[in-house]
């Protein structure tokens, strides 16, 4: 195999964005007409001025009578004014046929146009009708529940402006105007695709180490988010003359962006084929950006070509950061407004000196402002993004962020939508389906899976509502409890099932109990585990098992039970510990070795919030109880 080549000229984020705009016209792209039912969204091209007036006559704003204001003055409940009706009713739509004078009066709906004479409508609440006479309980002033024709819009005034983005409010006003039709600038069309052997559509079988393409989903949606038309061209795979050809059907589109293969590395084609591009071609490959530092950008013929890094977190991060801007300037709507908001880091957060490092952070309200939790599944992660509330901009010079230092989030979206209960914690399916029910109950929640270390120190700093934690305390062997502070209450959770999963007959493992099964992995040559990372409840019973034993792979750290169950799936390693519902999920034989808790903690100072207790209570009900039973948990005998 060739070395893999690096990086030709890594500039800064700033550098590499002059570079790639010098050569784009950031404008409108043009206009077309279309029809009011299809604008929805669209991005007006010119403004809208109103050819007539609106309302286009004078109108009751109210069922009842319209009168002459004078003949009112007086009216009282005790001393009721006598009116004379006329023959007609002005239902809307009607024409007035008679003029209403001195003495007089004309039922009249809402909505229906104002006879000749009148100044005013009397409600019909106020007034009783009876044998061609009304009776007026209440003076009206003149104007009184009249509209008058040009109110709301004046024949000549420019109701919409050029730029404006059409939400269902405008559409109502351009139809109240009486257009069919209104002009609008082009959208503009973004072909997209995936590439590399080892990408799979959504829907397809997925092989062993295959990946299903959600990038390709993820700028779609995005790029119709902006006021653009995804071209979707489907998952390419790494054959030079299949790229070059996506390509070159994606140019007759107004950008392309793809994913994957930036690294130029050996088996990374899709920089040589853009490399290819003239007029001017690549303006920037490798950018001081993490995540995000492969990003390529080019233009050929002023058209922008973006090869995004293939992890999900960096092509999402990339694409909003150089091409979000060009599409929604190509449709024609301004520069993003980004929200900040203020808040401090819980924990101290290492960065790379070199380069600017965008992290992702969860929100959360506390006594002190908001404190911002990274949220570090790395940039493979595809969940990330969509759990994130915002993110903070860690400059390239520098190496620590200490815990508690005060940041600005720049907010993922319009304004931050607060929960009414916060879980930071570590994740468990049971809790899945009680966070669940809480949402069908109308309580919003918030979940940061950051295991049960950080969710004891968050429930300990009064960052959370509840923290669900099972760890074991190395010196008793109890699970939580000896964990507790003062100022937390611990609510019993259920019981969880660890022990040694392996592929099904393994005669290692197969009909042997733990110490056996412990006792034949240690010495059998080439069985290989998967441990479990250091100050975990499982780690702590692991090393127990083990004693002094060190067999291989006992250096492999996963975080959960689920990469556990994975890599023992995969053949990676023979053999680990988890909890008997995941290996149930992968397939895998178990022995039992020891129960864990897995309990919730609550802060003493939120426990009376009306969502927290509405999660004690489903936590202790029936429905959960035979919910967490079904899912394999032991649930304590009710009290």
């Amino acid at each position: 195999m060739k070395p893999q080549s690096q990086f030709l000229d890594v500039v800064t984020r700033d550098e590499a964005e002059r570079r790639f705009r010098r050569h784009l016209r950031l404008a409108p792209l043009g206009r077309e007409t279309v029809p009011l039912h299809e604008a929805l969204g669209r991005v007006l091209a010119e403004d809208v001025v109103a050819a007539i007036d609106v309302p286009g006559f004078d109108r009751s704003n109210v069922d009842g009578f319209a009168v002459q204001a004078a003949d009112t003055w007086g009216a009282m409940e005790e001393q009721a004014r006598l009116l004379t009706l006329a023959d007609e009713t002005l239902a809307p739509g009607i024409v007035p046929q008679r003029e209403v004078t001195g003495g007089h009066a004309t039922a009249i709906a809402t909505g229906g146009m104002l006879p000749r004479g009148a100044d005013a409508v009397v409600m019909v609440e106020h007034t009783d009708a009876e044998d061609g006479r009304v009776q007026i309980r209440r003076a009206a002033t003149e104007g009184e529940n009249v509209s008058y024709a040009g109110t709301d819009i004046a024949r000549g005034e420019t109701v919409l402006r050029a730029g404006q983005a059409l939400s269902s409010r405008e559409i109502g006003v351009i139809a109240a105007l009486g257009l069919a039709e209104v002009g609008v600038y082009r959208k503009p069309r973004v072909a997209i695709f995936s590439t590399g052997n080892e990408i799979v559509a959504p829907g397809a079988p997925l092989p062993t180490g295959a990946v299903y393409d959600s990038n390709a989903a993820i700028i779609g949606a995005a790029v119709e988010e902006l006021g653009g038309q995804p071209v979707r061209l489907g998952v390419i795979p790494d054959d030079e003359a299949a790229l070059s050809a996506a390509l070159a059907q994606g140019l007759a589109c107004d950008a392309v962006v793809f994913s994957g293969g930036t690294s130029k590395g050996e088996g990374d084609l899709s920089y040589r084929v853009v490399a290819a591009l003239g007029d001017p071609g690549v303006v920037a490959h490798g950018v001081a950006l993490k995540p995000g530092k492969p990003v390529c950008l080019a233009v050929t013929g002023g058209k922008p070509v973006v090869i995004l890094p293939g992890f999900p977190t960096s092509a999402v991060f990339t694409f909003h950061e150089f091409l979000a801007p060009v599409i929604r300037a190509f449709a024609g709507r301004p520069p993003e407004r980004r929200e900040h908001v203020d808040a401090k880091l819980p924990m101290r957060v290492n960065s790379e000196r070199g380069r600017t490092e965008y992290l992702l952070v969860g929100l959360v309200p506390t006594d002190e402002g908001l404190a911002a939790y990274p949220m570090g599944k790395g940039s493979g992660s595809v969940t990330t993004f969509s759990s994130a509330d915002g993110f903070i901009t860690i400059g390239q010079h520098t190496e620590i962020v200490d815990a508690g230092a005060p940041v600005q989030v720049q907010l993922l979206g319009h304004g931050l939508d607060a929960a009414d209960l916060i879980f930071i914690g570590s994740h468990c399916v049971g809790l899945d389906w009680l966070a669940g029910e809480l949402v069908r109950q109308g309580i919003r929640i918030k979940a940061m899976n950051v295991g049960s270390t950080g969710g004891l120190m968050a429930a300990r700093r009064g960052e959370c509502d509840v923290a669900g934690i099972h760890l074991m305390d190395p010196a008793t062997g109890v699970y939580n409890r000896p964990l507790l502070t003062r100022e937390l209450e611990l609510i019993p959770g259920y019981g969880r099932m660890q022990g040694i999963v392996y592929r099904p007959s393994d005669a290692r493992f197969e009909g042997r109990d733990a110490t056996a099964a412990i006792a034949a992995a240690i010495a059998g040559p080439g069985c290989t585990m998967v441990n479990r990372n250091a100050g975990s409840g499982t780690r702590i019973l692991i090393d127990r098992l083990l004693g002094s034993a060190k067999p291989p792979g006992y250096g492999v750290q996963t975080k959960s039970h689920n990469a556990v169950a994975v890599a023992v799936a995969q053949q990676r390693a023979d053999w680990g510990l988890a909890i008997d519902t995941v290996a149930r999920q992968y397939g895998l034989g178990f022995i039992p070795v020891q129960e864990e808790r897995y309990d919730f903690v609550v802060p003493r100072a939120r426990r009376e919030r009306a969502p927290v207790q509405a999660f004690i209570a489903l936590l202790q009900s029936a429905a959960a109880r035979e919910a967490l039973s079904r899912l394999g948990f032991r649930v304590d005998p009710a009290v």
